[in-house]
């Protein structure tokens, strides 16, 4: 890659697919590459701007009459959470919490196709095999790790045994100089009572402020879809519009 490409990407538009969001609509993605000595500083510049990774590309909508995807993010350092979020908090103190490094297990990849299956069966990512996630995961050119919530080793353990605990909850996060960018995030189902998303919401807001870090990056909401309506509980929000990122 030439010195002049890696300041200036080159950009592609997707052709139109169906929306998995709202039905009747068709959605396109502009994208460019991560690659090279400047896929750090382009992550974080593209960041800034409503962009979102996929393994080794930088994404947004460019939906052709509709801008209906509005990147939000968490204020970390001013966020105070609600009595139900702290009741959360409580129901989910037992869990133990690992920052390990962006490489799958099959631990991991069966509470994902469980997660799937549950909760996306009929979309994208149902089909998708155990090298796809790989991929999903590892393929990162900036820096990268999986958060794992664990319940406690069973107290019947024997002492010889390397038990973590039951793997309840993953997320795969990026670490950018101004926040934490959740890019992907998957739980065990049948604990509905932990509300499982909203607790590993609100430990990475825990996480960035403790690293000094002033946003935790949700990705888009879309305020006709009941399935981002979550993301509007945590705030100060802001959304990224015309005049840059404002508070909701």
């Amino acid at each position: 890659m030439t010195d002049q490409s890696m300041q200036f990407p080159r950009f592609y538009v997707t052709a139109s697919s169906p929306c998995p969001y709202l039905d009747g609509h068709e959605e396109r993605k502009v994208f460019t590459e991560l690659s090279g000595k400047g896929a750090h500083a382009l992550n974080e510049a593209l960041s800034r701007v409503g962009f979102r990774r996929s393994q080794s590309v930088a994404y947004r909508p460019a939906c052709d009459h509709c801008n209906a995807c509005i990147s939000v993010r968490v204020v970390a350092n001013a966020f105070l959470p609600s009595k139900s979020m702290r009741r959360t908090g409580n129901r989910n103190a037992d869990l133990q919490i690992f920052e390990e490094p962006a490489k799958i297990t099959d631990e991991q990849f069966q509470l994902l196709k469980a997660y799937l299956e549950d909760r996306h069966g009929d979309g994208g990512m149902a089909s998708m095999d155990r090298q796809e996630f790989a991929e999903m995961v590892e393929n990162s050119p900036i820096e990268t790790m999986l958060v794992e919530y664990r319940l406690p080793p069973k107290a019947d353990a024997p002492e010889n045994t390397e038990d973590r605990g039951q793997l309840v909850g993953v997320a795969l996060t990026d670490i950018l100089s101004d926040g934490l960018s959740m890019v992907y995030s998957f739980f065990n189902t049948d604990m509905a009572r932990r509300s499982l998303g909203t607790f590993i919401i609100l430990d990475h807001i825990q996480r960035a402020k403790r690293r000094g870090l002033r946003n935790v990056y949700l990705g888009y909401w879309i305020e006709k879809s009941p399935k981002m309506a979550y993301k509007c509980a945590f705030h100060p929000l802001e959304k990224l519009g015309a005049e840059g990122w404002k508070s909701m």
